[in-house]
């Protein structure tokens, strides 16, 4: 689905009650279809009615989001004024000059990026990483959690059985190994007359699910993107012994405890299995949280939350989702773009994107006392974000992706070779990438 780029933007002339005709602006901001977007298209009226700038929406599924929106920067499209790009896009936008250097406007308009929470200005800000030169302002902030049946661990049947089993109380898992544990204990077990799984988690080939959840284990069981005191060497990091038995897990608990038909699962298929009362628990993205809360089905006191476990050495990652937002370079109407920026980095307007059901990253509201208490799934975001580590941002980063993505499926879920083979393969993969980039 290729469009030219060209956005019709309609100028109207509005009258202000001075007399003066001025020009009504109208910016185009893209981002993914989901719901958050909703509640960004709410939110945004408040921006429109304080500065009589209209805002348009192009949203895109998921699946096809980083196809549209990188073939859009790629040709230097004029669709969107402002966008909200994937944290892994920020090296290649940075390098390849789609994005408006934000340094100068941060400064003049006293917008500090100590402000907004550390690990989110690495993620959706800054390139090259942990340097002060920043490409937008973090806009959404997400992470890799777990959502389980609170209803279903608190029956007592369920609990007596359980600890029958294995001679501990049936909780919140605290590692990876009892996580596995309940995921057996569910899987194909009879619940309130329906046969029920394990476990959702994600297994996706085509953009990037299955990294995304093997990643989301990985780092706790001690896998390393590269050496620390050498950038880009691998070998021994990327395919240690401590990241085969990470990708192992992955596998042995794709294999024992996820529902039918689980081999292309992203976020949508996830939260369908969950709110189709399918599984016990439920790999996904913290924005999925309050959707699930509010459900009619599995919500309210049926669901409860919980950050992703530690791994055998007690180590405990997470893996960054998440967002910033971005002046694009080659929109016309960069003053008014940066308008709605400044706008949106308000501590008023941040705290009003969290009730609306958006993850502001914004310190004020996230450290703020009664944060935690806001929604029962607050502590759990906390928690989360404050484990995170991400994918690859270089510019090269959807070669690195598509490696990971073909070496992660035909493991875990076409069960070819070994994990030892497929991260030996994904060393190879990723050294040529950086080879080629002179980087090696």
């Amino acid at each position: 689905m290729r469009h030219s780029g060209k956005a019709i933007l309609g100028a109207a002339l509005l009258a202000l009650g001075s007399g003066h005709a001025v020009k009504a602006e109208t910016l185009t901001l893209c981002w993914a279809a989901w719901d958050p977007a909703n509640a960004l298209v709410e939110l945004s009226k408040d921006f429109t009615a304080k500065s009589g700038i209209d805002m348009k929406f192009e949203f895109v599924p998921w699946t096809n989001y980083a196809d549209r929106f990188l073939n859009e920067l790629n040709s230097k499209g004029k669709l969107c004024d402002l966008i909200i790009g994937d944290s892994q896009w920020i090296g290649g936008s940075a390098e390849n000059g789609h994005y408006v250097k934000l340094n100068d406007f941060f400064d003049k308009e006293g917008i500090k990026m100590s402000d907004f929470v550390d690990a989110t200005v690495v993620g959706y800000s800054e390139w090259p990483k942990n340097s002060p030169n920043y490409w937008s302002l973090p806009a959404f902030g997400d992470v890799v959690g777990w959502t389980y049946r609170k209803d279903w661990f608190d029956k007592p049947e369920i609990q007596a059985a359980f600890k029958e089993k294995y001679g501990r109380d049936l909780a919140v898992p605290a590692t990876f190994a009892e996580l596995k544990d309940i995921a057996e204990f569910f899987q194909g077990r009879e619940v309130d007359g329906k046969t029920v799984y394990g476990a959702s988690i994600y297994t996706e080939r085509g953009s990037e699910g299955v990294t995304m959840g093997v990643m989301d284990v990985l780092y706790s069981f001690g896998f390393k993107y590269e050496n620390p005191d050498k950038p880009y060497e691998m070998e021994g990091y990327v395919n240690s012994e401590k990241s085969v038995k990470g990708l192992e897990f992955y596998k042995a608990l794709y294999d024992c405890c996820t529902p039918p038909g689980a081999s292309n699962s992203y976020m949508g298929e996830g939260i369908d299995a969950f709110k189709s009362g399918q599984v016990a628990m439920h790999m996904n993205f913290a924005f999925t949280w309050p959707g699930l809360q509010k459900d009619e089905a599995v919500g309210g006191e049926k669901v409860g939350f919980f950050a992703n476990p530690k791994g055998p050495d007690g180590e405990q990652f997470a893996q960054l989702g998440g967002q910033g937002i971005s002046v694009v370079a080659y929109s016309d109407k960069q003053d008014a773009a940066l308008q709605y920026i400044k706008w949106f980095a308000q501590a008023d307007v941040q705290k009003k994107w969290w009730s609306l059901g958006g993850f502001s990253c914004l310190k004020a509201v996230v450290e703020d006392p009664s944060f935690a208490a806001s929604q029962p799934y607050a502590q759990t975001f906390l928690d989360s974000m404050a484990i995170v580590k991400d994918f690859w941002a270089e510019p090269s980063y959807a070669s690195l992706l598509q490696s990971s993505q073909k070496r992660f499926h035909d493991y875990v879920v076409a069960g070819n070779g070994t994990a030892k083979e497929a991260l030996d393969g994904l060393v190879k993969d990723w050294t040529e990438v950086f080879e080629d980039d002179g980087k090696m």
